[in-house]
């Protein structure tokens, strides 16, 4: 009795995932090209403003998102692509001691909040990252930057979640696939950071270096 064609090796069982991974991210990123391209400059727009002004940038996420939040930050602390002076960027995944002691001592959906009650003042910019768009200490870490008269903009999935309606400018990536989400959230955080870079690059004096902590 035949047993049939050979099914296929794990080789191409890889290659096959290969494919199929990038395409859908590449067709994800396409669409945010098409559909919200906009959206992300006004974002650019946004940060350039608020540095300008001698604000700082505070950034929060959970797991990869988190992994995200200190990427970016490091891109405007350290440099991009650019030799250019450093900009203020705190990412609030960062301090082991202040989230543990945080979570510990009120509850974890406050590890952001209360950094935010902290260390952001009015003008700053809040960058808030959640795939899923219903992280509570994200959407809370929002609403508290808000009663600081802080501007928000948030990275999130095709749903935008709670999240989405407490940001001032939202990228929802037409996605549910969190991999999918945060890769895209990734291109469009160094399209951001580009931005900043060229526009610190093409007029350096009109950025502050009075800063406000």
């Amino acid at each position: 009795m035949s047993e049939g064609p050979p099914g296929p090796t794990e080789r191409e069982d890889a290659e096959i995932l290969c494919r199929e991974h990038l395409r859908t991210t590449a067709a994800a990123a396409v669409q945010v090209a098409s559909e919200s391209a906009e959206t992300v400059a006004k974002m650019a727009e946004t940060l350039i403003a608020a540095l300008r002004a001698g604000r700082k940038v505070l950034l929060c996420g959970n797991g990869g998102s988190a992994a995200q939040a200190q990427h970016l930050a490091a891109e405007f602390v350290g440099r991009y692509l650019r030799e250019r002076q450093p900009l203020p960027a705190i990412a609030l995944t960062s301090d082991t001691a202040a989230l543990t002691a945080i979570a510990n001592d009120y509850r974890f959906d406050d590890v952001f909040s209360r950094q935010i009650e902290a260390l952001g003042v009015e003008g700053d910019v809040l960058i808030a990252l959640s795939t899923s768009g219903t992280s509570a200490d994200v959407v809370l870490a929002a609403q508290t930057a808000h009663t600081k008269k802080m501007i928000v903009l948030a990275l999130t999935g095709q749903s935008g979640g709670e999240l989405a309606r407490h940001a001032d400018l939202a990228l929802l990536v037409p996605s549910v696939t969190t991999p999918i989400i945060q890769e895209i959230h990734l291109a469009v955080g160094h399209v951001l950071c580009d931005m900043v870079e060229r526009a610190l690059i093409a007029s350096p004096e009109t950025f502050s270096m009075g800063r406000k902590i």
